[in-house]
């Protein structure tokens, strides 16, 4: 790792960036080109979140409080939880002392926002002994974190880790790097049944008190059952979000995907997320009712549905080039989350998960439903094209916001998705769904930079007419 990177704090200079970004316009314009000044990388990223006004404002806010909670961690008095994000992150909001941070949230926070984004702390994860193939998603900020470049994790709380295997294995090492107690989830075979909802509750029940013990404090059972209702009332919100996106034009900004699944990942629960969600809503509705696109010209050329996930680039130049091309970003299929209310999952009630807060089973029983049926967890734990896996989310999406192509984008670090692209490939043009495999990096440019997946993109576009 070069001198001048191990010189600063990860944490604080993401800290820094955001919490200034979020306060940029409490001030004149001429302080706000002040500021500009002293932090001229971040302008991209602050002109591209407010040029949604108050919506890209509140998601600013929402970021600085999420990352001010990891600074301020000692001196509050506060215990710091490390971990994946499939970790029941909804429980760790029931402690008053207990801080979660997930290892790629803060991965996709350094990705933008970084001029060099994540690669050194990539290289370094790997110099301490991980290997190079593993998630970048995570690598990004566990280098960070075992380099000592950011605040020394309490205890760490790894989730059910489907077939990725580095998502466990990361934690797992960073456990024995460091010397810091880790907590395993596990994932059974099956979703439902009776046997089943008890060796959940049995892992739930050791998960708290395995954080109870190394925070100092008990779960506060009527604070969890307020931070599952949020959690419900934003999967309404969501839905609705998402039941709007389907309109042609769709209403829904590029970068609005960036915005639902930071917040769905950081901020489940918090009224801050609600806030986010609410103005976004808005946003959508409103185009809706005029007939717009979401995008700054108002117009659609064209609908792409990232089968995968998108492109944290640095600078947000993945969600920007959508807008300056009139491309409208239908939400990425791996980022859907299937409560029972959610358009996607009609028909398919018993591929869903609820939330009930009645008793203290029925909230354990949510949070491990809720944790099943997340992002890849979900669509990625068997075969791709078995009952409610990838192929069928895939086919179930496209029916329902019927895009012009899609594109698949990742690398060998993606196992559990690219071992299965090209049969992915194949079905979605069998059907008559151009598909586009990218071999790249959705957090390292150094496998394939963004201006080559811009190019192929549009390159795609053209050759096959959804473009002219």
């Amino acid at each position: 790792m070069k001198k001048e990177t191990s010189e600063y704090p990860f944490d604080w200079m993401l800290w820094s960036s955001v919490m200034s970004g979020s306060k940029v316009l409490d001030g004149t314009r001429k302080e706000y080109e002040a500021l500009l000044r002293v932090i001229p990388h971040f302008r991209g990223v602050i002109d591209l979140l407010l040029s949604q006004g108050e919506t890209g404002r509140l998601f600013m806010r929402m970021g600085a409080e999420y990352l001010d909670d990891i600074k301020t961690v000692r001196e509050k008095g506060k215990k710091l939880c490390f971990g994946t994000f499939v970790a029941a992150k909804t429980l760790f909001f029931a402690f008053d002392n207990v801080v979660p941070v997930w290892a790629e949230v803060m991965t996709v926070f350094a990705s933008i926002l970084f001029r060099k984004g994540t690669a050194e702390y990539m290289d370094y994860c790997c110099e301490a002994g991980f290997t190079e193939t593993s998630c970048s998603a995570q690598r990004g900020s566990v280098g960070a974190y075992l380099a000592g470049l950011a605040e020394r994790p309490d205890f760490l709380v790894c989730g059910a880790s489907g077939i990725c295997d580095t998502n466990a294995n990361a934690m797992q090492f960073m456990s024995e790097y460091l010397g810091i107690p880790l907590f395993q989830l596990t994932f059974p075979s099956k979703l439902t049944g009776r046997e089943i909802d008890e060796y959940q509750r049995r892992d739930y029940r050791a998960l708290i008190s395995f954080v109870e013990e190394h925070a100092g404090t008990r779960l506060d059972e009527g604070r969890l059952k307020s931070v599952l209702e949020e959690h419900r009332r934003q999967d309404e919100l969501i839905n609705e979000i998402h039941d709007l996106a389907r309109l042609k034009p769709c209403p829904m900004p590029p970068i609005h995907n960036l915005f639902l699944y930071a917040g769905k990942l950081q901020m489940p629960g918090r009224k801050s997320f609600t806030a986010v969600l609410e103005s976004m809503l808005h946003d959508v509705r409103k185009n809706a009712e005029a007939g717009r696109a979401g995008t700054s010209s108002g117009r659609e050329r064209a609908r792409l549905l990232m089968c995968y996930i998108d492109h944290y680039t640095t600078d947000g130049r993945f969600w920007e080039w959508m807008d300056a091309n009139d491309i409208s970003l239908l939400p990425t299929l791996i980022f859907t989350f299937f409560n029972k209310g959610a358009p996607y999952a009609r028909g398919r009630e018993d591929q869903t998960y609820g939330i009930d807060t009645s008793t203290m089973d029925a909230m354990l029983d949510s949070l491990a439903d809720i944790n099943a049926h997340m992002p890849m967890v979900k669509q990625l734990r068997g075969p791709y094209d078995a009952a409610g896996q990838w192929r069928e989310d895939l086919f179930q999406m496209t029916g329902l916001m019927q895009p012009d192509l899609t594109v698949y984008l990742g690398s060998m670090g993606c196992r559990n998705s690219y071992g299965a692209n090209k049969l992915i490939e194949r079905d979605a043009e069998r059907s008559g769904l151009p598909a586009l495999l990218l071999f790249a990096d959705a957090f390292d440019d150094r496998v394939a930079s963004w201006e080559f997946c811009q190019d192929k993109i549009s390159e795609f576009m053209h050759v096959r007419g959804i473009l002219s």
